[in-house]
């Protein structure tokens, strides 16, 4: 863990030295706040479920920003080679660059802090639910990050690494949405596609669960063991194909 500890140190301060993540954090920030507040003076409910309803969709687009240069900018200057000949395995340098976008993370969600104090200034919300809600983010992110790493691993070009792990992220998200559901099942009633997507693939029902106050195993097995197959995929990845 010492090797993975010291990649993520060196991925932090990396990300901190350029301008792009204060960016990245800003705009995360004021676009999820600002659909939320919009949403919220619409209802007028003291509950962050408009926040949660936009959140999938903002983290299947920041997160494979953040990821996109994990490894794809080590493999465009020849810099992966360097990384794993140290004194450590490449599955420690994996999870090194993993725990550091996994720190971008909480960051990004903590941006939702002035909304939580609102709420709370206002009445009295469910904090079990909020919690809840947040805990499904981290997980659902956790896993968007995970496949980001794994696209950045396979290509040299970042724009291609954003690309495809957005669009994938994207499906996850999609597929649990009722309304896709619904046009997938209906192309081909006997497939049920829509429903099997939905149950077995889709990332959204488990963010739900969670943000409801449902916090059930499955979810949770989810998140952490489809997390740690994509993290073991990237190292194998990089182990047969160092440059």
């Amino acid at each position: 863990m010492r090797g993975a500890i010291e990649v993520a140190r060196r991925e932090l301060g990396a990300t901190f030295d350029s301008a792009i993540a204060y960016v990245q954090i800003a705009g995360f920030g004021l676009l999820a706040n600002a659909l939320f507040m919009n949403e919220f003076f619409l209802a007028g409910r003291l509950e962050l479920d408009a926040y949660f309803d936009v959140l999938p969709l903002l983290l299947a687009v920041f997160l494979p920003a953040l990821a996109m240069r994990s490894w794809a900018e080590e493999r465009k200057h020849r810099t992966v080679e360097l990384l794993l000949t140290l004194p450590m395995r490449t599955f420690e340098a994996v999870l090194g660059k993993y725990l550091a976008l996994l720190a971008m993370l909480a960051v990004l969600l903590a941006t939702a802090a002035p909304l939580v104090v609102m709420l709370f200034v206002l009445g009295e919300p469910d904090g079990a639910r909020l919690a809840g809600g947040f805990a499904g983010a981290f997980g659902a992110g956790a896993l968007l990050l995970a496949l980001g790493g794994l696209c950045s691993a396979l290509t040299r070009d970042q724009v291609v690494a954003f690309v495809v792990a957005t669009v994938l992220g994207l499906f996850l998200v999609l597929t649990g949405r009722e309304e896709v559901v619904g046009v997938l099942d209906g192309l081909a009633p006997q497939l049920a596609a829509g429903s099997f997507l939905f149950e077995r693939v889709s990332i959204l029902p488990h963010m739900e669960r969670w943000a409801a106050g449902r916090l059930t195993l499955d979810s949770a097995a989810y998140a952490i063991l489809g997390s740690a197959a994509l993290l073991w995929a990237t190292a194998r990845f990089l182990d047969g194909h160092r440059d």
